[in-house]
């Protein structure tokens, strides 16, 4: 389905706070939850609506009511820092998780941890990942949660590397990828640049 890079000021003024390599870990937070609640704001700009007729003071009047019968998935554990932002936009929305560790020599990503709901009456999986680099760690979950058959999964990034929107684009052709930069490349080392380094030391304070 492609890439979308959002257009937003709040955006650009969150992700510097998020590149910055002085910010605190309570302000990364902060900006983490900002921006994580844009991207939401966009990717769910198409979920499905229904008329309903309500009683305003006035008279009464139709209006839409979103289907939110969502799936939110955080790949562990900095997928995590976008969760409740995400849950505060959707406060209806089921909560599985992906556990998984990259391997820092060969970058390949390993599961550890995997718990997803009933998907039956889901219509959008939402998959949460601050950071696509080489894209191993989220082909490797979004294979897991399109096995469940949903139909529409989106993925939210805060930051994209070329190559891994690539990868991606080639292994889940019905994937949305929904972010707030996409940088130039990676390192030799599988890092995003520019970047802002490792999301998750960031996030919690650990190297």
């Amino acid at each position: 389905m492609g890439l979308t890079v959002i257009k937003h000021a709040l955006a650009n003024h969150h992700l510097k706070t998020l590149r910055d390599k002085s910010t605190r870990c309570e302000e990364f937070r902060r900006a983490t939850d900002a921006i994580t609640r844009l991207l939401v704001i966009e990717a769910t700009r198409e979920l499905y609506c229904e008329d309903v007729v309500v009683e305003t003071p006035i008279t009464t009047t139709t209006c839409q009511v979103a289907d939110t019968r969502v799936l939110v998935v955080p790949i562990l554990r900095a997928g995590l820092g976008m969760l409740d932002s995400t849950l505060r936009e959707l406060p209806d929305a089921v909560v599985g998780y992906v556990g998984l560790e990259r391997d820092h020599e060969t970058a390949r990503a390993s599961s550890y941890y995997e718990k997803l709901p009933e998907t039956a009456d889901i219509r959008m999986a939402i998959v949460l990942d601050p950071m696509l680099a080489t894209g191993g760690s989220a082909d490797h979950a979004l294979n897991i949660i399109g096995a469940s058959g949903i139909k529409r999964i989106v993925l939210l990034n805060v930051v994209c590397a070329p190559e891994g929107v690539a990868k991606i684009v080639k292994n889940q052709p019905i994937v949305e990828i929904f972010t707030a930069a996409l940088d130039a490349r990676l390192d030799k080392n599988s890092y995003i640049v520019p970047g802002l380094g490792d999301y998750g030391d960031r996030l919690y304070g650990t190297n």
